[in-house]
């Protein structure tokens, strides 16, 4: 009877052993397929080394399966996963690092909830290539833009539950300098996109404005429930109508000197 517990015990101990070493060394590609089931081959992590816990891999953006446009972030990304406890809820801290465009590593940590999830992201700021957006296909690959993308938040919380979204916190993007094939004005300007959640907590606030540069363009908007109603215009700078009237007719629905933008 000794013999036997001890045995069997013995082989208990070997499958934890399995488990425990499956759970701390499983491979980063392990991560990379399932980032790219979840979001429909827009995301991939290619060349991925490391496990998934500490690894490394360029980020790739492509417009999905069969897409022939892709755009690959420069030096690559690196992240760091580390399971936790957040109010006594299950919890996974991440840390990212893009050497080309994170001065600082950015903190993220996601939650399950009742019927979803949540995500927060810590106060960071970060800067990308504009013309990494080119990968996700329609309208960027027409566009294609050039110049820089810098993000700042103090902190944002994303929720979701049966099929419901709110946000908490805000956020500004900052498109700077930046440039596009449809015009042969370089740049065309710089620009500011902010995102502020409003108090209900469903709900969040658009504001586009022009920082600088001859093409002009403002609107504001709002998200609701994961759905964008946005109303803008663009426009020409003084002497410059000349150069940017084709640019002007792809934007939007002309009327008169000014191009209208209606999203949802």
């Amino acid at each position: 009877m000794t013999a036997t517990w001890t045995h069997r015990m013995a082989w208990v101990g070997l499958v934890l052993g399995l488990v425990l070493a499956l759970l701390l060394f499983a491979p980063a590609r392990w991560l990379a397929q399932g980032i790219e089931k979840a979001s429909n081959g827009q995301l991939r992590l290619i060349n991925a080394s490391g496990t998934v816990w500490r690894g490394k891999a360029d980020l790739m953006l492509s417009g999905g399966a069969g897409s022939r446009t892709q755009t690959v972030l420069p030096r690559g990304l690196q992240w760091r996963l580390a399971p936790r406890l957040n109010a006594g809820i299950p919890a996974i801290g991440i840390r990212l690092n893009a050497p080309c465009c994170t001065p600082k590593p950015i903190d993220l940590q996601a939650r399950p909830r009742w019927g979803g999830g949540e995500l927060q992201i810590a106060a960071s700021s970060s800067q990308w290539p504009a013309d990494l957006l080119t990968g996700l296909g329609t309208p960027w690959n027409t566009l294609r833009m050039e110049g820089q993308l810098a993000l700042q938040t103090t902190g944002m919380t994303l929720r979701w539950a049966q099929g419901r979204a709110n946000l908490e916190g805000a956020l500004a993007i900052d498109a700077l300098d930046i440039a596009s094939r449809l015009s042969t004005l370089r740049p065309l300007g710089s620009y500011r996109l902010e995102l502020q959640a409003l108090a209900d907590g469903h709900s969040a606030s658009l504001d586009l404005q022009t920082l600088r540069g001859d093409l002009q363009l403002q609107g504001s908007g709002q998200w609701v429930g994961g759905r964008l109603r946005f109303e803008g215009e663009a426009s020409a700078a003084p002497g410059r109508e000349g150069t940017l009237t084709n640019l002007l007719n792809i934007i939007g629905r002309r009327d008169g000197p000014r191009s209208l933008v209606n999203i949802g």
